[in-house]
């Protein structure tokens, strides 16, 4: 066996400038996956990391039939005292879960006492939401430098960037919160606007935020309700799995006509987001195939033109006794060995890449004040996946002219001019 793979990298080497050149264009593809897998993965990263940890939580439970009428923000959809607690049990039973913030979603119209508009808020208690969403305060701007260590208190409210331009509003104005009960009442409150938000793209980049107790106040509220509950995994690749686990748990409590009580949902399907991390992940799909095509195309026609080039030879070793097994085995050496080079050197040039890229980061922007820097990583196992791909695809191409070689008659092929 050893011989044989020594006896195809001579025959390799008889034409330096083609295998070369094979070898280059194989090399580049796999350069190519490695580095378009690790930044399409780092920015995939980022971006998600941004939407679960800033404001939209990595999973979400509401109560039947709330996430399908989100845009009215109803009040009628609420989880009461007890549900809360139920659901509190379920949490501590799951190992997997790090933490849990409740939250209140409400519409309401705001007043600097001159000019009034409409406003959107999230209802947070501070020291939960900070576990939940350990990225919350990254867009927020307060009157110090520094964010404070709870980021709003009971009375205080933060407001979006542009709302509080277009009203003119301060931070440390007192603002009015006029909101509709679920009974249809109308009630408001006084607050202080404690910081602003800078605005993202999507209705929840344009929240503003206020304490979970003053949203039951103003909406007056005789026990504590919640309308959200946000949820933080430990591990977040273990998502799909807890996900099942705790759709599974819920299942067990019905409402009065005998239908679940509760829905949950993984930020997938709650952020347009998951349709660009789907096409980033059909992109990388796509650059793997483009290396396939490549690979598979340049070994063949290498292969093919060794075959022909050979033909008087291959007639040779099968007068001489050479059997038509081990014929076929040298060319597929040949092409094996040639997909094995091009692909470690791919390899090791792909990880020196990745390499440098972490040193000199290449940033972006997303939002108007944040920058991102993207660090790509390659695991272990896509260097395997890519490698045993590259091989297989190159065993594959020489299948046809290798297996041509070993049918040739002898005669015939000493004959050939």
């Amino acid at each position: 066996m050893i011989r044989i793979f020594k006896i195809a990298l001579r025959n390799l080497m008889r034409y330096k400038r083609r295998t070369l050149l094979t070898s280059m264009l194989i090399t580049l593809g796999v350069l190519m996956v490695i580095l378009f897998s690790g930044l399409a993965g780092s920015f995939k990263a980022i971006m998600i990391g941004q939407i679960t940890d800033s404001n939209l939580a990595q999973m979400q439970i509401h109560k039947k039939g709330y996430v399908s009428s989100i845009d009215t923000s109803p009040l009628n959809l609420t989880i009461n005292q007890k549900g809360y607690k139920t659901l509190e049990k379920v949490f501590k039973e799951n190992p997997d879960i790090e933490a849990y913030s409740p939250r209140i979603k409400l519409s309401a119209m705001l007043s600097n006492f001159k000019e009034t508009t409409n406003v959107r808020l999230n209802a947070i208690d501070p020291k939960k939401e900070i576990k939940v969403c350990p990225n919350v305060s990254d867009r927020m701007k307060f009157s110090g430098s520094e964010i404070p260590d709870i980021l709003l208190k009971q009375g205080e409210i933060i407001i979006p960037e542009k709302l509080a331009k277009g009203l003119k509003i301060k931070i440390g104005d007192p603002v009015v919160l006029v909101a509709n009960n679920k009974d249809g009442s109308v009630n408001g409150l006084n607050f202080t606007v404690a910081g602003v938000i800078e605005s993202l793209v999507g209705p929840q980049g344009k929240e503003g935020y206020m304490h979970i107790k003053d949203a039951q106040s103003l909406l007056r509220m005789e026990q504590p309700e919640t309308i959200e509950i946000a949820l933080r995994i430990k591990e977040f690749d273990k998502l799909d799995d807890v996900y099942t686990d705790l759709e599974s748990a819920l299942a067990e409590f019905k409402n009065k006509k005998g239908k679940p009580a509760f829905e949950i949902h993984t930020w997938e399907t709650l952020s347009p987001f998951a349709n660009i991390a789907k096409m980033i992940d059909f992109m990388t799909i796509s650059m793997k195939l483009i290396m396939i095509a490549i690979v598979l195309i340049s070994v063949l026609n290498v292969m093919m033109m060794s075959v022909y080039e050979r033909v008087r030879e291959i007639g040779t070793m099968s007068a001489i006794g050479t059997a038509p097994g081990k014929i076929m085995g040298l060319f597929l050496a040949e092409g094996l060995s040639l997909g094995f080079i091009s692909t470690l050197v791919g390899n090791i040039i792909g990880i020196v890449g990745i390499y440098f890229l972490n040193i000199y980061k290449i940033p972006f922007a997303f939002g108007r004040n944040t920058i991102y820097l993207l660090s790509p990583t390659i695991n272990l196992s896509e260097l395997v996946w890519v490698t045993a791909i590259v091989l297989l695809i190159s065993v594959f191409a020489t299948l046809q002219p290798a297996y041509k070689a070993s049918k040739m008659e002898p005669v015939d092929a000493l004959g050939h001019v």
